[in-house]
């Protein structure tokens, strides 16, 4: 089969790799209708970690099953898929509290990599969720978001507490923090604030239910959260980026007693105790449990309700697969879709 691996920083290429055969009686086998490029994907693109040898990439997927292990019992050759990032039993007491990313028998799918045309999903019953008829190509894009953007806003915007009546701020504009807008929306917030220096961004933010739009960054960024909402800071603050920086800005923007759900991978990300002390905000967050939440947006999608493919506002073929790096790594594009 064909798939994307990465040799060195910048360095991408669409190489043919071993076809995915049964190697756990608890496997399956998905031919992919689509997959993607994350923004996470950009810090081993961009030279943070090591790569001291070609690695595959890609943890988001949708596609068809296609051989399925003697122990699979949930799921049949030819249903439609969506999983998540994380392979989970969905069964340990760590699943059953509703947090699949740190199952005790998670497998990360990133090393296994699904930038490719099929791949071998581990522990399937408990990690795939079958839709309940075959999708359109248009709801394609939307269950793809499902998979990791999608259910990665939403988990930030449930860490944060969002709900009725609160007021919500979003650092971040990628594909994570548009999906935190839409899930802000979606669980009732009355106001959602979206921190983007980007035109065709905070268009989407608004279509997804942004109310503001706040161009500032850092201290000016908050003031400005501040002045719009009274001086009080947010009640909730999805913080989905990673940085240093947006974690500042998160914290400082969040009002005594609220909530920070914070989703970015962290990276050179430190909080100096005193102040963490004296904020008094919640603070929430990691690997997103995307399978808890996979039901309900499958559901939402598969009714039309929600539209988060929309956050991919670039499509190429899977053999183009450095070309979509390239224009992410540049903010040429939001998210970019790999037909496969």
């Amino acid at each position: 089969m064909r798939g994307v691996m990465i040799h060195a920083p910048g360095d991408i290429r669409v190489e043919d790799r071993p076809d995915p055969v049964i190697e756990e009686p608890t496997d399956a086998i998905i031919r992919m209708a689509a997959t993607c490029i994350c923004g996470s994907d950009l810090w081993p693109y961009r030279g943070y970690g090591d790569i001291s040898e070609p690695a595959p990439m890609g943890h988001e997927y949708v596609g068809v099953v296609e051989h399925i292990g003697a122990d699979v019992k949930n799921l049949k050759v030819g249903d439609f898929v969506i999983g998540s990032f994380f392979a989970s039993d969905n069964t340990c007491e760590i699943c059953q509290d509703g947090y699949q990313s740190r199952c005790v028998n998670n497998v990360g799918m990133g090393g296994i990599g699904t930038q490719s045309e099929y791949a071998r999903i581990p522990l399937a019953d408990g990690t795939l969720v079958a839709t309940p008829s075959q999708p359109t190509d248009e709801q394609i894009p939307h269950l793809l978001a499902a998979s990791d953007v999608l259910g990665t806003g939403w988990f930030a915007a449930v860490a944060a507490e969002v709900g009725p009546g609160k007021t919500v701020a979003v650092v971040g504009d990628g594909a994570v923090g548009l999906s935190g807008v839409l899930a802000a929306k979606q669980l009732g917030a009355e106001r959602i604030i979206a921190m983007s220096r980007h035109k065709n961004r905070q268009a989407l933010a608004t279509k997804f239910g942004a109310t503001d739009i706040v161009e500032e960054r850092g201290d000016d960024g908050v003031e400005k959260i501040k002045e719009l909402i009274g001086g009080l800071g947010a009640h909730c603050v999805i913080e989905a980026v990673g940085t240093q920086e947006a974690m500042q800005q998160a914290i400082k923007s969040t009002r005594p007693g609220g909530h920070v759900g914070f989703v970015g991978v962290s990276h050179g990300v430190s909080i100096d105790g005193g102040q963490l002390f004296m904020s008094e905000v919640h603070l929430h967050g990691g690997p997103a449990p995307v399978r808890r939440f996979l039901p309900e947006l499958i559901d939402l999608i598969m009714k039309g309700q929600i539209t988060p493919g929309d956050v991919f506002d670039l499509t190429l073929p899977l053999e183009l697969a450095a070309e979509g790096y390239t224009a992410m790594d540049e903010r040429r594009a939001t998210k970019v879709l790999l037909t496969v």
